[in-house]
């Protein structure tokens, strides 16, 4: 996505859609600024080239709490003035730069610095001005397209006070800036980091002011509103503030050491987590005994960051190199540094002539048919949200963030495992497989449980 204003200066997205954020290069056609780049600065670096432009300036709307930032690396391999909040306590040099600063950029470019709490307490928003016109804000965690940015993430017990911050935040964006001013979030597109889920690609001030419950709401109603809205978050963000605040440098993606079939297995004997990265169906119809899946073409380092004990080794297998270097692009990003090994090809290569292990896919309308027949256990994986606004009547829930704790815990007997569209099913019928459990993965879309005949019940 780019957008361009009449004085000739453009915006690009930089989408990371694993993780449900973006960056943005916005320049003249000469010099370039970027606002909260992901760690994987090459793609910054191949589009600043493609353009033909200089980049001068690094921007941190926040230390952030989803992904390890690029900004430093990115700084040091342009010689980018880089500029974080003054109030941020970090390791590196820094350009500090507080509420009301002005940083010209070029002498098309100027940013007009936002102080605008509430996603953190020093995190601030960018205005960019265009031949001395308004022309964007990056937002970062703060206002974003019909949502917020959410407030507890430095714990629950900011998050009132960090939620009337936001709030004072958004109504200050909204007054302050021209119906026009293209909005430019950091967050929102999937990530975590937004307090709702939020839709649309491109939004203005103008229209925020009509659709966005902060700035229709009073701000009792929106706190209450939001905080209640609120729901579990990757574990791994508790890694991310301080890693940012020491000063992250260039990632390494270079291939991981390659593993053959017995080292694979005494890895998996040690406890090591061995990650399959192939489409969960295929991992159903046949892995290697102990391997868990977890499919590249999904919320991948999300869940994988969510549930991996932090340091555990890391080998990954992939059905060709690309997939496994895919894959160490997503887990850099979240600070899983280097695998400890890796494998391609595929599981008749891995296990070397070990019996592969394998179990059935199905969808909600044979569960129906299924349970018409015989006893089995329903296990939901979705979070607590999901689980109170509808869930089959007699279900077991467990949201996959916490089934790696609770496996001996479950009701024995056949398991049919399922979530709200596959994904979260597959990852969690790889743990239950890997101990021995019989177990069915629900690939289909939860919506049409009711419509194949499964009793569906709302609230706890």
């Amino acid at each position: 996505m780019s957008t361009t204003a009449g004085s000739g200066v453009e915006v690009l997205a930089i989408d990371t859609q694993a993780l449900g954020d973006r960056s943005y290069l916005a320049h003249d056609g000469e010099v370039a600024l970027v606002v909260d780049p992901q760690r994987d600065i090459d793609r910054v670096l191949a589009l600043a080239a493609a353009r033909g432009v200089r980049i001068t300036h690094v921007f941190e709307t926040h230390l952030h709490n989803d992904y390890v930032t690029g900004g430093l690396a990115l700084a040091m391999a342009t010689g980018a003035a880089y500029h974080v909040s003054a109030a941020d306590q970090v390791a590196f040099d820094r350009v500090p730069v507080s509420d009301g600063d002005v940083i010209d950029v070029s002498k098309v470019m100027s940013v007009r610095v936002l102080a605008t709490p509430g996603h953190t307490f020093t995190h601030l928003s960018y205005v960019l001005e265009a031949g001395g016109e308004v022309h964007a804000v990056f937002s970062g965690g703060s206002l974003l397209y019909g949502s917020t940015g959410r407030p507890d993430l430095l714990g629950a017990g900011h998050a009132d006070e960090l939620a009337r911050a936001q709030y004072g935040s958004a109504r200050r964006l909204a007054a302050e800036l021209p119906a026009d001013t293209g909005i430019y979030p950091t967050h929102g597109f999937g990530s975590f980091c937004s307090a709702t889920q939020t839709e649309g690609t491109f939004s203005t001030i103008g229209r925020e002011r009509l659709v966005n419950p902060v700035l229709m709401l009073d701000e009792d109603g929106y706190v209450a509103a939001t905080l209640a809205g609120l729901d579990a978050y990757p574990a791994y963000y508790a890694h991310m503030g301080p890693a940012n605040a020491a000063g992250p440098g260039d990632p390494d993606l270079s291939p991981p050491r390659r593993a053959d079939a017995d080292e694979l297995r005494k890895r998996i004997e040690a406890g090591e987590w061995i990650v399959d990265l192939r489409a969960r169906r295929a991992f159903a119809a046949g892995h290697l005994a102990g391997t868990l899946s977890f499919d590249l073409d999904g919320s991948f380092a999300t869940y994988l960051g969510w549930l991996i004990p932090w340091d555990t080794p890391l080998t990954l297998l992939g059905q060709t190199p690309e997939q496994v270097a895919e894959a160490q692009r997503e887990l850099v990003r979240i600070g899983i540094e280097r695998p400890q090994a890796a494998a391609d090809g595929g599981p008749d290569s891995w296990a070397a002539g070990q019996a592969l292990r394998s179990f059935p896919v199905a969808d909600f309308a044979t569960l129906a048919a299924v349970r018409h027949h015989r006893p089995v256990v329903i296990l939901d994986v979705r979070r607590n949200s999901e689980w109170t606004q509808g869930h089959i009547d007699g279900a077991v829930h467990v949201p996959l963030h916490d089934l790696p704790g609770h496996i001996g815990g479950l009701p024995g007997g056949e398991i049919w495992v399922h979530c709200q569209g596959g994904y979260r099913a597959s990852v969690a019928a790889s743990f239950l497989d890997a101990k021995d459990r019989v177990v069915v993965a629900v690939d289909d879309d939860f919506d049409r449980a009711a419509g194949a005949g499964l009793p569906v019940v709302a609230g706890p």
